[in-house]
């Protein structure tokens, strides 16, 4: 699905960043993607997405630790 519809972002795109590039910020992901730097319509949804992908990312991590 698209995310911020002027630069052609998606949510696979942000998650990608989050788990990949270790994005935890709109200031990360417009240096990444350019997502949320002209209209800004899109920024509450980035905003929320990353939020969820960087708790998503700490529980698989805990997961790991505790599994070790």
């Amino acid at each position: 699905m698209y995310v911020c519809i002027c630069k052609s972002v998606t949510d696979s795109q942000i998650r990608k960043c989050v788990r990949d590039k270790g994005v935890r910020n709109l200031r990360g992901l417009r240096r990444e993607l350019g997502a949320c730097d002209q209209c800004g319509k899109c920024a509450p949804e980035a905003r929320q997405l990353i939020s969820e992908c960087v708790d998503e990312t700490r529980h698989h991590d805990r997961h790991l630790l505790t599994a070790a």
